[in-house]
């Protein structure tokens, strides 16, 4: 009876252990796919200013009006070239 009880022991120690690592697996799984979600949604977020900004440039440029850019400490103004072309009226 004794080696009965030591088998059941072991099992239900290797029973608990599995438990365990399927939990601590899921765990790390399941916070990496929010990682990944939270990543992709800052891409999104990032591609949809990019985008806004150059639709805003090109809406100010086809006013013929110089616009100006701020990087850091530099400051740069751009007009469209068609603007340039055209023969003044």
């Amino acid at each position: 009876m004794k080696k009965l009880d030591k088998q059941n022991i072991i099992l239900i120690i290797l029973i608990v252990l599995l438990v365990i690592a399927i939990g601590y697996i899921s765990i790390d799984k399941y916070l990496d796919a929010k990682q990944r979600q939270q990543i992709s949604i800052f891409q999104e977020g990032m591609q949809a200013g990019y985008e806004q900004a150059i639709v805003q440039l090109v809406q100010q440029a086809s006013a013929c009006q110089p616009i100006p850019v701020y990087v850091g400490n530099q400051t740069m103004s751009f007009i469209a070239v068609e603007c340039l072309q055209q023969e003044p009226r």
